[in-house]
């Protein structure tokens, strides 16, 4: 199976030998280019992904012969094992407890993360492999990062602004510039920004996330987004917010909007047991010291 008919496969129903034909196009440089860049990018993901595969992204981000497409693909093919690794507690590459399953090794992981580090420093690659490779690392973040992103938003390049608060979705301590970001007339930075605000939950987004979703033109992508963004900020409110989105015309909006419903009522009951679980101890009576 080629690369272009593995693209319309679900993953999980991909035949056993997939990872090694994905390794065979990565490695062949005789291959159609457009067949190397699709191979890149489903080598992402987390079903065939293992340490190998992640050497061979690893080198063709590197490779200075390889094309500049290819080189992208690479590096955000890599952005969800980081992801994956990074949200392992410290030390539990060492635990008895580590799934083996783990796509990536401790040591491929911190590899991927310091090489990543040494060529986004590094100005004789071309932008985009390091906007890309920028956009990648942050799945994991690092001390870094926070410099990057600082010099990539004052930019006055709109790439790197673009990619700048599509970060600030990952990084922490950009409160101020996702906010601003709300307001930009670029679609893209708008849309990430409304990412970034649901991501970290950002109450000070929320009248701006209100107006999305009453609005009549908001472009369809966006208005997912503020669904999302408004469950996160105020699941209680977000209730009565997105009830009229039920009937919407458009059945994709509608389905968003009846899971969007579902994870609020998940929401506020979590919440409420843990008001009860925290009134319970508070009717403890405190221990007296001695």
């Amino acid at each position: 199976m080629d690369p272009i008919k593995l693209k319309d496969v679900p993953p999980w129903e991909w035949p056993d030998d997939t990872g090694k034909n994905l390794l065979r196009w990565l490695r062949d440089d005789g291959a159609k280019e457009s067949d190397r860049v699709l191979a890149a990018s489903l080598a992402g993901n987390l079903v065939v992904l293992d340490d190998e595969i992640a050497g061979v992204l690893l080198a063709l981000v590197g490779n200075s012969d390889a094309s500049e497409k290819l080189r992208s693909a690479a590096a955000i093919a890599l952005g969800p094992a980081l992801e994956s690794a990074d949200e392992l507690a410290p030390g539990a590459f060492e635990s008895e407890d580590f799934d083996d399953d783990e796509p990536i090794s401790e040591e491929v992981f911190v590899a991927i993360k310091d090489r990543f580090h040494e060529l986004f420093l590094d100005d004789s690659v071309p932008k985009n492999v390091r906007r890309n490779i920028l956009e990648a690392s942050v799945r994991a973040p690092a001390v870094w990062h926070a410099d990057a992103l600082r010099r990539a938003y004052t930019s006055e390049d709109p790439a790197w602004r673009l990619t700048a608060v599509f970060c600030m979705g990952y990084v922490r301590g950009f409160d101020e510039q996702i906010l601003e970001s709300l307001a930009s007339e670029n679609p893209g930075v708008h849309y990430h920004a409304v990412i970034a605000a649901s991501n970290w939950s950002l109450d000070e987004a929320w009248p701006h996330i209100e107006r999305l979703i009453q609005a009549d033109d908001t472009d369809e992508e966006l208005l997912v987004a503020a669904i999302e963004a408004a469950v996160n900020i105020r699941a209680g409110e977000a209730k009565e917010l997105l009830e009229p989105l039920l009937d919407s015309p458009n059945e994709e909006i509608v389905e968003v909007t009846v899971e969007a419903l579902g994870m609020c009522d998940v929401l506020l009951e979590a919440e409420e047991f843990d008001d009860e679980f925290d009134d319970g101890f508070d009717d403890e009576p405190d221990d007296e010291l001695d």
